[in-house]
C-alpha cells in the first residue's frame, strides 16, 4: 500500500463518517412520551404535549421536580448535591436523557408509550 492509496482511505473514511454525522443530526424523531423511572423502577409516563409539572420522590428520600412545557422536558429542581440534572438543557427527541444519579431518577424519551419489538429470532 503506498501513500496515495493511504490517502485515498482517510479521505473515503473522513467522507463516509460525514454522511452519518449529518444523517444523525437530520434524522431526530421527536418524542411524545416521558417516562420516569425511579431506582430503575417505571414511576410514570407522561405525555409531552400536555404542559404540566410534577414532583418525584427520588431514592433514599431524594427529591426532584420536572416541568413538560413546549414539547420539552427539563428538570427544575433536585435535592442532590451536583445540581447536574437541574444544568441540562431540556430534552425533546426520541432516546434523549436526563439523569439524577444521586437520587436515581431517570427521565426519558420516547416515540411511542410502549417498547415494541419488531421480531424475535
Amino acid at each position: 500500500m503506498n501513500r496515495n492509496d493511504k490517502i485515498l482511505i482517510a479521505v473515503l473514511l473522513a467522507v463516509a463518517a460525514s454522511f452519518f454525522f449529518l444523517y444523525q443530526g437530520f434524522v431526530k424523531e421527536n418524542g411524545n412520551w416521558v417516562v420516569i423511572t425511579v431506582d430503575g423502577i417505571e414511576y410514570k409516563t407522561l405525555s409531552l404535549m400536555e404542559d404540566t409539572s410534577l414532583a418525584i420522590e427520588g431514592a433514599n428520600g431524594g427529591k426532584n421536580h420536572l416541568i413538560i412545557e413546549n414539547g420539552t422536558v427539563r428538570m427544575d429542581e433536585a435535592s442532590c448535591p451536583d445540581q447536574v440534572c437541574v444544568h441540562q438543557r431540556p430534552i425533546s427527541y426520541n432516546g434523549e436523557s436526563i439523569i439524577c444519579l444521586p437520587n436515581k431518577v431517570v427521565i426519558k424519551v420516547k416515540s411511542s408509550k410502549t417498547d415494541d419489538v419488531d421480531a424475535v429470532q
